[in-house]
């Protein structure tokens, strides 16, 4: 079920960010896998996340107080980008040619369905920032 660590897979390695260490944390967000060691799964469902990833036993919310605003800013921007991304690709698309009830009704499941589909991932593109700027210290894992 967890995968086992291997002994050169240190999470408290010395950290030096380079745009490939920022590029494969981020990657890493994007698959919904921890942005420190790759381990998964983070999410007992679609919505609930674990509290410490299974492989490097990292605590994922970093122990501050409304820790993950930050990732409800991140879902708000791209949310709304891809619902105004749609709205310019459906009037170029219909050309006019769509009703505005149409309009209106996509736009409405857009701005319900696409926050939902992005939490976990936007979740885990904030604990990637946020590892980036704060590197693990050891009070944040369970040895």
């Amino acid at each position: 079920m967890f995968r086992r660590r291997r002994v050169d897979d240190d999470p408290l390695r010395p950290f030096r960010l380079t745009p490939l260490v920022a590029l494969r944390m981020l990657a890493r967000a994007g698959a919904r896998r921890c942005p420190n060691c790759g381990g998964r799964p983070l999410f007992a469902r679609w919505l609930v996340m674990r509290e410490r990833c299974p492989v490097c036993r990292l605590r994922l919310e970093r122990g501050e107080r409304d820790y993950f605003l930050g990732s409800l800013t991140v879902n708000l921007v791209a949310s709304e980008t891809l619902w105004a991304l749609a709205l310019v690709l459906a009037l170029a698309l219909g050309a006019g040619r769509l009703p505005l009830w149409e309009l209106e009704a996509g736009g409405v499941v857009l701005a319900v369905a696409v926050p939902v589909l992005l939490w976990p991932v936007t979740k885990m593109v904030w604990l990637a920032v946020d590892l980036m700027f704060r590197p693990v210290r050891p009070d944040e894992l369970l040895l």
